[in-house]
């Protein structure tokens, strides 16, 4: 071998070397990378649980409480999701079965975290409402007539009307901007006033998404589509959400299956199966199951039982359906926590399986321009929605007085020219609950 090759051989091997190095460490990031795409996501959904765990402990006033809470936390505060696709998320809310609040959440946490974040945001508003009203379930209510909790109730409740006239005046501005939209709401407003009723609810979406597809198939016939977002446009393309929906669709098919066809093999099935029934055809919130609950699983329990769980829905935060928590407990007294557990699992269930099946399929829609159209009046009739809230039951159920009125001022203050964090309006709340239920021991 000559001394060049010997040269060339000796500078081979480092360059060899390199290369393998190279390689290696290629290798190395490739799963330091994986890891580390394991380790946000699983952060990403602590973060999405504690973020709904909070607010669970403080969501008084039903479900248009809710959305506001929603609406200022995680599109005005952290900007997680733009106005605009939060109120199609809601706009879909109201015409599906199911907790309507609750199935915001979870897309909310569906599109944050993927389907582990939509069970994290389900879980976490969920949980102290499961707590509570499993608590007075087995234990009794007694603690429900203590002054401290009556005060504590009572301040949480003009926190509610609080928040709820914030998402109106934001809501109204992001979603009114136009002379037909503030028709809508205020229209929508005043018909709720004066005819309540979940058919006029109804009657009034459908007719608002008329209107507005009229309106925007004057104003866009000659206009492409509107545009949609890079977000909205990944999950539209997204190929493991189209498969996930699919799966939900039989899931949900195969429950109703099991519902009607399957015999009763089991205390926990037969439990499952009614509470299932029952979420997957209440529309209109946590006020019209009731009686839909009461013809469905009525023989085995007594009115009083019904009504104590629907007055302690009413004293706990978050959502209305944790009535189910309440008569699971009743239906299967030999294992309490279980029937908690599958009471409430079978009544949130459907509708999270149908914000599965059809949350792809609405954003897809809402590209186009009449259904938009449609989306937008949708949107500004939720406004007028909320105002029909915030005045009952919201505010009727929470105001007493004129300082109770002063309170709600000054926290509206706060909030909108101070920009004060919610945390410090839960303070403030706590504490004038706290003092003028001591005040008047």
């Amino acid at each position: 071998m000559s001394s060049s090759d010997l040269s060339i051989t000796v500078r081979a091997r480092p360059e060899r070397s390199r290369n393998h190095e190279l390689g290696v460490r290629a290798h190395f990031s490739i799963l330091c990378s994986n890891d580390l795409t394991g380790v946000v996501l699983i952060m990403q959904v602590l973060v999405v649980f504690v973020r709904f765990f909070v607010l669970g402990l403080i969501s008084f006033g039903g479900p248009a409480a809710h959305i506001g809470y929603f609406q200022k936390e995680f599109v005005d505060r952290l900007k997680w999701i733009s106005v605009d696709h939060y109120g199609k998320l809601v706009a879909l809310s109201q015409f599906l079965p199911g907790p309507g609040s609750s199935q915001v959440g979870f897309a909310i946490g569906l599109e944050r975290a993927g389907l582990l974040g939509g069970v994290a945001a389900f879980i976490g508003f969920t949980l102290p409402s499961f707590l509570l009203m499993f608590l007075l379930a087995t234990l009794g209510q007694h603690f429900l007539g203590m002054p401290l909790y009556s005060g504590v109730i009572a301040g949480l409740k003009l926190l509610a009307v609080i928040v709820v006239a914030d998402a109106v005046l934001t809501m109204y501005g992001a979603f009114c901007q136009r002379r037909l939209h503030q028709c809508i709401a205020f229209g929508t407003a005043i018909i709720l006033l004066c005819l309540p009723g979940i058919e006029w609810q109804v009657l009034v979406l459908l007719l608002a998404a008329i209107m507005g597809s009229i309106g925007a198939h004057r104003r866009n016939s000659d206009k492409k589509s509107p545009e949609t977002n890079d977000h909205e446009a990944e999950l539209i393309q997204s190929n493991t959400h189209t498969v996930t929906s699919k799966i939900a669709m039989l899931v949900f098919v195969a429950g109703w299956f099991g519902v009607l066809f399957v015999p009763e093999v089991h205390s926990f099935f037969t439990l499952f199966a009614d509470f299932f029934h029952a979420g997957s055809l209440v529309f209109g919130g946590g006020h019209v199951v009731l009686p839909l609950l009461q013809e469905t699983v009525g023989d085995a329990l007594t009115p009083d039982q019904f009504l104590s769980g629907y007055a302690a829905a009413q004293a706990v935060p978050g959502p209305m359906f944790s009535l189910a928590t309440y008569l699971g407990v009743q239906l299967l007294p030999s294992s309490p926590l279980m029937g908690a557990l599958i009471a409430t699992l079978g009544i949130f269930l459907p509708g999270f399986l149908l914000v599965l099946v059809l949350q792809n399929y609405w954003l897809r829609l809402s590209r186009q321009s009449l259904i938009a159209g449609s989306v937008a009046a949708i949107n500004a009739a939720v406004v007028g929605l909320l105002l029909t809230a915030l005045y009952d039951p919201v505010f009727v159920s929470a105001v007493t007085s004129r300082v109770d009125f002063a309170v709600i001022i000054l926290g509206l203050v706060l909030l909108r020219l101070f920009r004060f964090h919610i945390i410090w309006l839960v303070v403030v709340a706590l504490t004038y609950g706290g003092i003028t239920q001591i005040a008047f021991v």
